[in-house]
């Protein structure tokens, strides 16, 4: 279809439809999503409920419109910190919600033209749940089943924060989640303390049997000589282009983070060592695949991949001994390797 046919035809609908017209084809559209869909504004009240949250919650549409949102209809492990606050009481707050006050909170039925705000990374006030999230979704009758959340901001066209949508779905086994096309979804740490944060959360979920835990400790065998002959600024890009080539083989619930100066660990949840050992495989065999370039010579890259899967009796400590002795006996071979963690 030419543009200016589509311009006529988008001219004409929008003087069809009148702005109630436009909510009711939204919800009803939304109804038709397999996954729950919560709106809720900037005091945590619900504006919008589809059908799905009605039947993965056990609440009613009618029950929860105009009122805060369920009390546990979702937890995170307390442990994570930072990246864990407790979604007991989802609720999204930002400086820009504080400032405008109650004046400024919109709802669906006001007809306001609401939008999805674009993630910012690095900024302090980011939500920890603007990602796919592992958490468990609470029901009305007291029971809970794992299940991924998502929390996006919403913006009026002005740019106030009425508040959040929520995107929730349960999970029944983990390691059957589709892995990702990219790694816009996939949570990655900058840091080795937040990784800490991260594996200290998944360690207490698989220490409480809720949750399998393998670690992928993966070191790129190139790093530390591209740094010697080329600097800093080649190594860090070269550590770049394998994170983002990684991160299209992950699963929304893996997190990646930086450990130390060259290497990285994986947090997996696959169900048995086989089912982590083939994911790093495929980790290893993607990361081959690397088109690293500096200065216009193509630079080959490979991994050192140790493999690591929770066993009873573990510490974190020990898990990471293995996984760390795993990952160097790969590299002590001769790099572009994946070795499975021996029994201590």
């Amino acid at each position: 279809m030419a543009p200016e046919t589509r311009s006529r035809l988008r001219g004409t609908l929008e003087g069809q439809l009148s702005m109630s017209d436009r909510l009711q084809m939204l919800e009803a559209t939304l109804d038709l999503v397999d996954a729950g869909v919560a709106i809720l504004d900037d005091d945590s009240n619900v504006l919008f409920w589809n059908r799905s949250a009605e039947a993965l919650t056990g609440y009613p549409a009618k029950d929860v419109l105009a009122r805060p949102c369920p009390t546990g209809l979702y937890t995170i492990d307390p442990e994570r910190g930072a990246h864990g606050r407790s979604g007991s009481q989802p609720r999204f707050l930002s400086p820009a919600a504080a400032r405008n006050g109650p004046e400024r909170t919109l709802s669906l039925t006001q007809g306001s033209a609401l939008r999805v705000e674009p993630d910012h990374a690095g900024d302090d006030e980011a939500d920890p749940l603007a990602s796919p999230t592992l958490v468990s979704l609470g029901h009305k009758l007291g029971h809970s089943v794992p299940g991924m959340l998502r929390r996006a901001a919403i913006v009026d066209p002005l740019g106030g924060p009425p508040g959040a949508a929520l995107f929730f779905y349960p999970v029944e086994e983990v390691d059957a989640l589709p892995r990702g096309e990219s790694g816009d979804c996939i949570g990655i740490e900058r840091s080795q303390a937040d990784m800490e944060d991260r594996l200290d959360a998944a360690y207490h979920q698989w220490a409480t049997g809720r949750m399998p835990l393998g670690l992928l400790w993966i070191a790129v065998d190139q790093a530390q000589g591209l740094r010697r002959t080329h600097g800093c600024d080649a190594c860090e890009a070269m550590l770049h282009t394998v994170e983002h080539t990684l991160l299209r083989q992950m699963k929304p619930s893996e997190v990646m983070g930086r450990w130390g100066d060259n290497e990285y660990l994986v947090l997996a949840h696959e169900r048995t060592p086989e089912l982590l050992l083939e994911h790093a495989r495929r980790l290893a065999g993607l990361a081959r695949t690397a088109d690293f370039r500096w200065w216009g010579d193509r630079v080959g890259l490979t991994v050192s991949v140790g493999v690591s899967q929770a066993k009873e009796g573990d510490t974190l400590q020990s898990l990471l001994s293995r996984a760390r002795a795993a990952m160097r006996t790969a590299a002590y071979a001769g790099g572009n390797q994946v070795t499975e963690a021996r029994e201590r």
